[in-house]
């Protein structure tokens, strides 16, 4: 099943941006690796925990058009909840955000059941189900 990741992300950056805060956080937050070329949203509000990650070079390979995708931008993004695997994201907007935190390489960041570490060679995120994805220029794949 493909999930569409569409409004709640539009209204989960507005939420960040505006500050709002939960008591372990906010509900929403974005993040950068240091190229810029990759960005992230994890959105605890409505539905169920969730990351998106974009990548601007898009993935390579380039999949396949999703059937369920019309007038919709895809093959730039993954989606995952905190269990179960990752999807590929047919979406209206982007997680790439300019002036959100960057997460230098070297380093991990992780919330609600989510890690992702950023590397020169790329980023890693998964789930608690080990799920996810690796993301760079060069080559993506979820596992």
């Amino acid at each position: 099943m493909r999930r569409v990741f569409l409004a709640a992300a539009a209204l989960g950056v507005c939420a960040a941006l505006a500050g709002s805060a939960a008591a372990k956080g906010p509900p929403s937050v974005t993040f950068l690796t240091p190229s810029g070329n990759i960005g992230c949203g994890y959105s605890s509000g409505a539905g169920p925990r969730s990351l998106r990650c974009d990548i601007a070079s898009g993935l390579k390979p380039k999949p396949s058009r999703p059937k369920d995708c019309v007038n919709l931008a895809w093959g730039d993004s993954y989606t995952m909840n905190v269990r179960g695997r990752a999807v590929l994201t047919c979406h209206g907007d982007t997680v790439i955000i300019k002036g959100s935190k960057v997460i230098a390489y070297g380093k991990t960041w992780s919330r609600g059941g989510f890690e992702c570490r950023s590397r020169t060679t790329g980023l890693t995120c998964e789930n608690r189900s080990h799920h996810g994805w690796f993301l760079s220029r060069l080559h993506s794949y979820r596992f």
